[in-house]
């Protein structure tokens, strides 16, 4: 394991409710979120692929925001704390790591404001407490393109992101996102961290 075991910022457990019995994700007011089905995701995403393969682009990786590393994927006061914490000034812009689908993009109980990104490795990003959201389901993001401001919105301490990895789709089980940027070359670690 990496990084700080004790938060300076601090988010609560993601695992709470986001969503309804009905399947249909609802916001903190009880209504819904703006959503895509992961299968319209994956046809964008095949359509960005094959768009960047006819130009010979490479994919270039970015880290989601700059800032201060203060929390760890690791158990936290007795639960796991199932993404990392990236202090930073509220407004920083929050950058997509690599191209990517919006899946959902609206308010969510305790992140405040959610954005569920799917990437064409089938992986989905997750990005919580912003206090400004600049994209909306279905829209395709470039990778270093900004999709949020760091914000403090939800169950939250101060400013920061709260960032979090699921491998193979929303259903997929949840990983620690230190391990997923490395594998793209960033280097989480590189950051200040939290004392």
């Amino acid at each position: 394991m990496s990084g700080p075991q004790a938060p300076a910022a601090v988010s609560a457990d993601s695992s709470y409710g986001v969503g309804s019995d009905t399947g249909i994700p609802l916001g903190a007011d009880g209504t819904p979120r703006q959503a895509i089905s992961a299968a319209e995701a994956a046809a964008r995403l095949e359509s960005l692929a094959a768009s960047r393969a006819a130009r010979g682009a490479i994919v270039e990786y970015f880290i989601p925001v700059t800032g201060r590393f203060t929390s760890c994927f690791c158990m936290r006061w007795g639960t796991m704390h199932q993404g990392i914490d990236i202090a930073a000034a509220t407004g920083t812009p929050i950058v997509a790591p690599e191209p990517g689908v919006v899946l959902e993009a609206g308010p969510a109980s305790g992140f405040g404001n959610v954005i569920y990104l799917q990437h064409e490795s089938g992986d989905v990003t997750a990005y919580g407490h912003m206090s400004k959201l600049l994209v909306e389901a279905g829209q395709i993001v470039q990778a270093g393109e900004t999709i949020a401001e760091v914000g403090s919105l939800g169950y939250s301490t101060g400013p920061h992101l709260h960032f979090e990895v699921y491998q193979g789709g929303l259903d997929g089980e949840r990983i620690d996102p230190v391990d997923w940027l490395l594998e793209r070359g960033i280097d989480i670690n590189a950051l200040p961290v939290s004392e």
